[in-house]
């Protein structure tokens, strides 16, 4: 459910008043603005023995409507406790300890949910859902999204009973199946060209030219605005970049600046020679995309529907968001309050990609239909 409430201690006595058995987890995403005191609402869900987690986030959705503070609260069943997994931003990763993890092998018939959330500005996601990914497999269903700042200044964003943090993941596991739903509805303008230098998140030549310079070349000849470092995100969030992907969509990684060096900064890792497209889009594609990935996450009678909305999205949609939250609500098949569309807008997106990868997203949407 969604409380518009950004006090802490409220927050607590919501949570404690819930129907909570001891094999549940208790999941809170707070709205960045006005944000309660997160550290005093630890310790008194601590206090009070409750296993949580969450995370701060630029928005929050509940039903077919968007908030930007109070606190979406939602009781899951879980396999086990959250892990938090800290150091991100160090590329020395130290995933749980072999055994510590849950033993899916018990489950041959159950396939179950990974709720992953990151921080969404911290560095090495690909490299901690990659070693993620090769520990689990597909073992389970993944489904979370970036927690953060729309000022995109890092801070600590994410929590759980061992504390508020950055630079780090939570993953728990939810005793239920998941539908995924996923899709962007971003189209090819210009490519394949070649991403033929890169660090991490940061794109230093486009074949073989100055970053900057080959994508103003081409943003400018569409958009006719002159680009500039000043403007840079206002104009390139009409035109992400593309990972090429055969056969699927593109994987979206979203342009945020340019430095003075020329070079391209993006929300999520860009691996050397990749071929990228530059994409371009229209609101009546992304709206239509939503509705697709509620179809997608349909099928089964499901009892709770989770939402990650890329922040970006509703930044070039403006009013038109929510056209997008509707249409989610429509394609969903909801039974009683329990499957009504909740979740938070993220800095990127968390999810299992057909039957091969874990991929972290830009300016899409995952929807996860939770069911038995």
């Amino acid at each position: 459910m969604y409380f518009p409430t950004t006090d802490a201690e409220e927050i607590v006595n919501i949570v404690c008043g819930m129907e909570i058995r001891d094999t549940d987890v208790v999941l809170i995403l707070l709205g960045e603005r006005n944000m309660p005191d997160v550290t005093r609402m630890i310790s008194g869900l601590n206090k009070n023995g409750v296993n949580f987690f969450g995370g701060m986030f630029p928005g929050l959705i509940y039903d077919d409507k968007k908030y930007e503070q109070g606190a979406v609260i939602k009781v899951l069943p879980a396999l086990a406790s959250p892990y938090l997994i800290k150091g991100l931003d160090t590329e020395q990763i130290e995933l749980c300890q072999k055994g510590s993890f849950p033993d899916f092998i018990s489950y041959p018939n159950k396939k179950y949910t990974a709720m992953v959330l990151v921080d969404g500005l911290t560095s090495n996601i690909a490299l901690f859902l990659s070693e993620l990914f090769d520990r689990l497999g597909n073992s389970v269903s993944y489904f979370g999204g970036g927690a953060g700042s729309l000022t995109l200044k890092q801070q600590p964003c994410l929590f759980t009973s061992q504390g508020f943090v950055q630079d780090a993941a939570v993953v728990t596991f939810i005793k239920a199946q998941c539908n995924i739903g996923v899709s962007h509805g971003w189209k090819k303008l210009v490519g394949p060209i070649v991403a033929n230098k890169t660090c991490k998140n940061v794109i230093m030549e486009l074949n073989w030219k100055g970053a900057f310079e080959a994508y103003q070349e081409i943003v400018e000849a569409d958009s006719g605005v002159k680009l500039s470092v000043e403007n840079f995100y206002a104009v390139a969030m009409r035109y992400p970049f593309g990972i090429y992907k055969e056969g699927a969509e593109d994987i979206v990684r979203d342009p945020i600046m340019a430095n003075e060096k020329g070079e391209l900064i993006c929300v999520g890792e860009v691996p050397e020679h990749s071929l990228l497209n530059i994409l371009k889009g229209e609101t009546d594609w992304l709206i239509q995309a939503a509705g697709k990935a509620a179809k997608e996450a349909c099928g089964k009678e499901i009892h709770c529907n989770l939402v990650a909305d890329c922040i970006s999205r509703t930044l070039f949609l403006g009013e038109d968001f929510a056209g997008e939250l509707a249409i989610v609500k429509e394609n969903l098949v909801v039974t009683g309050s329990q499957g009504i569309p909740a979740g938070m807008l993220t800095l990127g997106e968390i999810s299992s990609y057909g039957e091969t990868t874990l991929e972290f997203f830009n300016k899409t949407i995952v929807i996860g239909g939770c069911y038995e």
